[in-house]
Formats: C-alpha cells, structure tokens, sequence
C-alpha cells in the first residue's frame, strides 16, 4: 500500500465504522531508537490508528518543557535524522499503521530535501508536518513530498485567519492538524470553550479529515474532542511518562497501558 494510501485508507475505514482516530505521539529516539521501535507497536496494540514520530530538534520553538526534555534526551542519545528513518523502516517491518514525521525545517534543509523525501518514503513515512514553515513557504517542500507520495500535513492554528485557513487546507494532503489552544505543546486543565466551533469551521474548508491536537492529556479531555474532530492527537501526556520510566524493562507494555484508556475513549461510537 502507497504511503498517501495508508492516511486515506485508514481515515475511510474510520469513518465507515463511526470512530476517531487515535494518534499518538512519540519522540524519536527518546530514550533510544531501539526502544522506540518498541514503543511504536505497543501504541498499536493500545489502540492507535495513525502514529506522529517526532524528529528531535536543539530548537523545537513549538513545543512546551515535556517535549523539549524529550528531544534533548533523543539527542543526547544520538540520534540523527538518518536514525529516525532507519527506525521508521524498522517499525514498518512489524506494524503498517500510518507514520507522520513531526519536524522542524532545519533537518530536512540540512539533510536536503529531496534527498530526505525520497529516502523518507522508501523507509516507509506516510506523512510529514513541519511546526515552522508557513503555508506561503510549503511549495518549495510540497513537490518532493508529493513526488514521494508523502503527505503534507497542514497546521490550522485559532490565530489562522479564514484566508490562511483555506490556503492551508488546499495545500494540505492526509488530514488537517487544529492546534487546539495558542502557544506550545503541554497538558491542560480544561479545553477552550470556542474549540468545538474552530472544529466545525474548519471542517467547512475542505474534504480533508480534521486532526485535533496540542494540551488533549486525559481520557476526557479525549472523548470530548473525539466526538467532534475526525482525530485526536496525543502527546505530552504519552511523552512525561516515557521521560519518568525511561529505559526500563517494561518500559513498552506500560505505555500501551497508559495509552488505552485514552484510545477507548477516542474509539466510543460518535453521537453525530
């Protein structure tokens, strides 16, 4: 199955079945590449549908103090933007549930960007979302992409304006990703109150499926938005609890049991 397939194919199967997709997310590397590999199957078996892969970055502006621990712990073991693919083709031995790469523009820069699409797609990434490059900037990074049958994932932000909005969903394949509060990446207490109808506009710009993310930590918090988006992105939460177990031993199946209640929730049946 062909990477753009893989996105398109899952959201379909979703929908058909009136579920939201659950996606995790996960630092690359954090606290290694190997258990990485690990970690990406106990997500399946906890209940993911699609998987985002953090590439870790010394200056990942976007993300709040859990993320950035993790990337500085991915680095700190070494890894490279190379190991990450070398790790995505390790997962896609076992698993095929959909793998976005969640970046910052400097690796794919430094890396060369077609030289990082073509050998991104062959490792088996379906997806790519960079936190920093504005829609107007995306072309010069979308035609090895889509020449790669990679997707890229567009980022809504509640500060985007109508106009930016749309741009980014024209521009955008696989599904659209709604930050759901201004800022970093972290836990909340509460979700904003305007968030259901930032998720009913957006859904209005186009036919692609509406991710949510950013601050989504608890099962709640979880079903509320699953009931409404057509995903839920989860990362902070999953990330603290890699950075508190560390390299344990059982590392693995205690995040598939930390991540499950949080899938169940997404999977409930929609009341819409």
């Amino acid at each position: 199955m062909s990477a753009t397939r893989r996105i398109e194919s899952t959201f379909t199967a979703l929908r058909k079945r009136r579920r939201t997709a659950f996606i995790p997310y996960i630092t690359a590397g954090d606290p290694g590449l190997e258990q990485t590999v690990e970690l990406a199957s106990a997500l399946r078996r906890a209940g993911a549908d699609l998987l985002e892969l953090g590439v870790p970055f010394s200056d990942p502006i976007a993300d709040g103090p859990t993320n950035q621990h993790a990337a500085e712990r991915a680095l700190a073991s070494g890894t490279t933007l190379a190991g990450v693919l070398e790790c995505v083709r390790e997962i896609r031995i076992r698993e095929q549930l959909p793998i976005v790469l969640f970046t910052y523009s400097n690796p794919l820069l430094r890396y060369g960007i077609d030289r990082f699409a073509e050998q991104a797609s062959d490792a088996g990434v379906d997806g790519i979302l960079m936190t920093d490059v504005p829609v107007e900037e995306i072309g010069r990074f979308t035609r090895a992409f889509t020449d790669n049958r990679l997707d890229p994932v567009m980022l809504v932000a509640p500060t985007s304006t109508r106009k930016r909005a749309r741009a980014a969903a024209h521009a955008g394949r696989g599904f659209l990703y709604l930050i759901a509060r201004t800022g970093i990446t972290g836990s909340t207490e509460a979700l904003e109150a305007a968030l259901d109808e930032r998720i009913r506009a957006t859904r209005r710009l186009s036919r692609l499926p509406v991710a949510v993310g950013f601050g989504i930590s608890t099962p709640e918090q979880v079903h509320q938005v699953a009931t409404r988006a057509d995903g839920v992105v989860v990362g902070s939460a999953i990330v603290k609890e890699i950075g508190r177990l560390g390299a344990s031993s059982d590392l693995a199946a205690n995040i598939e049991a930390h991540a499950r209640p949080m899938a169940e929730a997404c999977h409930a049946p929609r009341t819409r």
